[in-house]
């Protein structure tokens, strides 16, 4: 028998990746067992890191100390701020990614972090004895080396226990294409009372960019001043920024896959695992959104010098003659040659609902479970669990408090409590719209709302909370010095006439008028550089949240008072005869949820998988004009 480590970590995802990193960091012995150590953090789809609601949490990874904002900024393609014509609370970072490179920086990471030992083998079971009349997870037994004694195992295994891949009809058993699956762990811990069932997703074809016609596709350029995840990030992207393109299918790629659709796993129920909503496969889209006559295509590289493209809005199981002549109907893709097809693949997951909010399982004690194997899907909400994972992990050994994220502090917060509280019914990813409080949880501010804890915690040091704490005390002063300066018509109005906004009759300080969305504040320093205090340096960040405090702040507090107030509402009834068809301020998804449910209290309602905070205000407003069947209006 080998040694006895404090912590395992099962799976070199990017859950895996971000528990092993944080619980070594912490000072805890910690070995992490991957089937592939080539694979480390692999994207095993898109190539990208981020998008809406997505790049919050990644920023929110990076100010806790996780590594998946710096390893993003090393490997970064094109990067853009999404939303950006939108508020500032619904700001999205997103990069393209080398892929390649992205699991390289991860290993490197990981090999030089002190207290961390990588092993590739595969673990066949975990080792559970009884103590006090219950069962705890004590190691596990891999296939190359028997027993590895553990005082605190992380399950990270993604989409590997009993992993079915299906390629049309031709369906093998693996974790990711061409690598074995893991069987028998669930039947396991069923054994031992944990929930499962089975989720499946996919992903798309990758094609050679040589055989593609770009002359014919839209470019999609990334942003001109570029961007990064990290607030450690000093300098931009080394790698050569590239560009993606843009086509969509047309009615005869809808034709050529709707012919073939007897030959889908998919369609014809040999694929019995639920897929993402957000995220169908073409297949799915085309009888979905029957009467539309295309779908955008996006083409976004894998690497920096390399020509394999993925098809982002291609995902697909079915045969590969059949993507192959859809993909060939699409303009610029005539000639297209698949490097490799798309597949689906069906896993197992654990019911979330028996976890903690460590992650920490309620039925094993010693055991956490992070990332897809809690029904999520996505690299960042895995990334975000393993990040929490480890920390509680690490300080249940050390005889620490647990870190527990409340829904108004992080997404990260928000994403455990929805699903150790509600549960899971098709994966779950995150949306700017779960939050109660997006207008504070913004992705800019996650250094100011996190960097304290972090270096509590011992994953951010002293100087950077400083440094921190610095800039947003200047934010403070430069905020105060606003509300202080007044501007008069003679200084200001041929500016505003400029930005198409009315003009001043009288003085106004200058935060009041930053209230108007058309005044923007470097623009306005740019007009009045007299409003810049003397001996004052103003970075762009400073700028930046200077102003979002400004345009934000009563809408904070009024998004605070109705918080207040939702928490009040859990025992109202809803009658049985409302009509949730009719609400159409509620999404399709939150209307079949609710017609299928059926709740009898808002409090039942709020926690029902998929609805959301604005759904319950949605209900509320109708039922104040609700008029019962059978009585007169």
């Amino acid at each position: 028998m080998e040694r006895s480590r404090e912590i395992i970590v099962i799976g070199g995802g990017h859950a895996g990746c971000e528990a092993a990193l944080a619980a070594a960091t912490l000072g805890v012995n910690t070995l992490l067992i991957t089937t592939d150590i080539t694979k480390l953090g692999v994207m095993s789809c898109n190539p990208s890191i981020g998008g809406i609601g997505k790049g919050q949490i990644v920023r929110e990874i990076d100010a806790l100390g996780g590594f998946t904002g710096q390893c993003t900024d090393q490997t970064t393609l094109q990067f853009r701020m999404l939303n950006r014509s939108k508020g500032a609370a619904m700001h999205s970072p997103r990069a393209q990614c080398d892929r390649d490179l992205f699991s390289l920086h991860w290993r490197a990471k990981l090999e030089a972090t002190p207290n961390l030992s990588i092993i590739q083998d595969t673990i066949e079971e975990l080792l559970l004895e009884t103590h006090q009349g219950k069962v705890q997870c004590v190691g596990v037994r891999s296939k190359l080396r028997g027993e590895l004694p553990a005082q605190r195992v992380i399950l990270t295994a993604g989409t590997f226990l009993n992993g079915l891949i299906h390629v049309g009809m031709y369906h093998t058993l693996g974790g990711r294409i061409d690598e074995s699956a893991v069987p028998r762990l669930t039947e396991q811990l069923v054994a031992h009372g944990i929930r499962a069932a089975r989720f499946k997703t996919g992903t798309s074809p990758r094609i050679d960019l040589r055989t593609i016609n770009l002359d014919v596709c839209r470019i999609q350029a990334g942003d001109e001043e570029g961007g990064c995840f990290s607030y450690s990030t000093t300098s931009p992207s080394p790698l050569l920024q590239r560009p993606c393109y843009i086509t969509e299918t047309n009615p005869r790629t809808h034709e050529i896959l709707r012919n073939n659709l007897d030959r889908s796993p998919l369609f014809q129920h040999i694929i019995q695992g639920r897929g993402p909503r957000y995220c169908p496969s073409v297949e799915d889209k085309i009888h979905i959104f029957a009467d539309k006559p295309s779908h955008p295509i996006f083409l976004e590289p894998e690497n920096s010098e390399g020509n394999t493209i993925y098809i982002n809005g291609f995902s697909t199981s079915l045969p590969y003659d059949v993507q192959e002549a859809g993909l060939h109907s699409i303009h610029g893709l005539e000639e297209a040659h698949i490097i490799r097809p798309g597949y689906a693949i069906e896993y197992d997951y654990f019911d979330p609902l028996q976890l903690e909010h460590t992650l920490a399982s309620k039925v094993i004690p010693q055991l956490y479970i992070a990332g897809q194997l809690n029904g999520t899907t996505g690299y960042e909400e895995a990334a975000a669990q393993g990040l929490l994972a480890g920390i509680n992990a690490a300080h249940a050994l050390m005889g620490k408090a647990p870190i527990i994220l409340r829904r108004a502090e992080a997404y990260i917060g928000v994403m455990i409590d929805d699903l150790v509280t509600k549960g899971v019914d098709e994966p779950y990813r995150m949306f700017t719209s779960r939050a109660e409080h997006r207008l504070s949880l913004r992705q800019d501010n996650a250094d100011e709302r996190l960097y304290s804890l972090a270096q509590a915690i011992g994953l951010r040091s002293a100087t950077a909370l400083e440094n921190t704490r610095e800039k947003y005390e200047k934010v403070t002063l430069f905020s105060t010095h606003l509300s202080q300066s007044s501007l008069t018509p003679e200084s200001i109005n041929a500016y505003l006439t400029a930005q198409n906004s009315t003009p001043l009759p009288q003085a106004i300080k200058a935060h009041k008028l930053l209230l108007r969305p058309e005044v923007k504040l470097d623009a306005l320093l740019s007009h009045l550089p007299t409003l810049i205090p003397n001996d004052f340096t103003l970075s762009s960040e400073i700028i930046h949240s200077t102003e979002t405090r400004i345009k934000y702040a009563s809408y904070i507090e009024k998004e605070e008072q109705e918080s207040e107030q939702t928490l009040k509402i859990d025992t109202i009834h809803i009658p049985d005869t409302l009509d949730y068809s009719t609400i159409e301020s509620i999404s399709i998804e939150g209307r079949q949820k609710l017609r299928q449910h059926r709740p009898k209290t808002l409090g039942e309602a709020k926690h029902i998988p998929g609805i959301k905070p604005s759904d319950l205000k949605a209900i509320l407003i109708a039922m104040r004009s609700f008029v019962p069947r059978g009585t007169k209006e």
